[in-house]
């Protein structure tokens, strides 16, 4: 289960391997989903980190089928010889976690090469699909997409249309500029009279929203909440003032911190928060429709590359190795209804 924290014992600064990602994506901005082919370059291999332009260590991981496991998939999924991906990180991108790689076409981050891993697991061809972040969940309602592998949180109100496989620890993070003498010390209260982005529909906009809302109960100075299509908009908004802080996931600010170290847009991270609240590690987990019937066999895919050493090695590519997590579960406890 995971483990209880305190609001301030919940913050921890960024690892040394995060922060020396510093590099240059190039990234397509379109609308809709988009299909990449997932390639496995050799039999019973996986390579993780291809086209990631300096983001990822390319590893070539060894990874084969576990009858007893592939055994567990819903009779479609079997018949279909294949797992569907989701990935919501349209328009802009999303590194480290998605984004199109350095041939300017094929998806590439730690997200969908996990997918990718579990997929060879359960003996299936992955099959990648990019869309935004709302039709993400569309897809997954529609049956068009089996599984979402892309930072979603596990929490409460989810649990109400989909079934999780946990498999990383999900920290929030704010990012200022970096002549910003501002800090988050997990205190809800620093946030008075300050302007922050964050991203809409995810569940840091939800715990942001229940600050805003005690501060204004409690008579503070008000928080100010702004809302960007893009990253390219949210960083813009930052550098000129218009906004004080991002509030988003820790490995994309802590990478996009790396990347403008140097710069004159230089920003750095002021303080981070569990995806779950004050009281609960958040988790990231696989995502499928309730009553799937995938929730199982994913956990035990990503339990089996974890007792064998190829999850290590996967976080160890995409420098995440402070996100590990013991191991998968089944719908662990998540971001409560109410975070007050």
């Amino acid at each position: 289960m995971p483990t209880q924290f305190s609001r301030r014992g919940l913050l921890r600064g960024v690892t040394a391997a995060t922060a020396a990602a510093t590099l240059a994506i190039g990234l397509t901005a379109c609308g809709g989903d988009t299909e990449a082919a997932a390639k496995t370059e050799t039999a019973g291999t996986v390579t993780v980190g291809r086209l990631s332009n300096g983001a990822a260590e390319e590893t070539g991981i060894k990874v084969s089928e576990v009858k007893s496991i592939s055994a567990k998939l819903p009779d479609a999924v079997k018949k279909s010889g294949r797992l569907v991906i989701g990935s919501g990180t349209l328009p802009s991108g999303s590194p480290p976690l998605g984004f199109i790689g350095d041939d300017q076409k094929t998806l590439t981050g730690s997200e969908p090469d996990l997918g990718r891993l579990v997929a060879a697991v359960l003996g299936l061809e992955p099959e990648l699909r990019q869309s935004t972040w709302e039709n993400l969940f569309i897809g997954l309602d529609s049956g068009k997409v089996d599984v979402a592998f892309s930072n979603v949180t596990d929490t409460e109100e989810r649990k109400k249309k989909y079934e999780f496989a946990s498999y990383r620890r999900d920290d929030l993070t704010f990012e200022t500029k970096k002549d910003s003498d501002w800090t988050f010390d997990g205190d809800y209260e620093d946030l008075a009279g300050r302007t922050v982005s964050v991203g809409n529909g995810t569940n840091q906009e939800k715990i942001l929203l229940e600050w805003k809302a005690k501060l204004a109960k409690e008579g503070k100075k008000p928080l100010t909440v702004k809302y960007f299509q893009e990253s390219n908009s949210i960083y813009l908004a930052l550098s000129s003032g218009k906004i004080d802080a991002y509030f988003g996931p820790s490995p994309n600010l802590s990478y996009h911190a790396a990347k403008t170290a140097g710069t004159p847009q230089a920003t750095r991270i002021a303080g981070q928060f569990s995806g779950a609240g004050e009281t609960l590690q958040g988790l990231i987990a696989a995502t499928a429709k309730k009553d799937s019937g995938l929730a199982e066999p994913l956990a035990e895919a990503i339990n089996h590359l974890i007792e064998n050493g190829q999850y290590a090695e996967w976080l160890k590519a995409w420098n995440l190795s402070n996100e590990a997590v013991e191991k998968s579960e089944v719908n662990p406890p998540g971001l409560p209804l109410t975070n007050s």
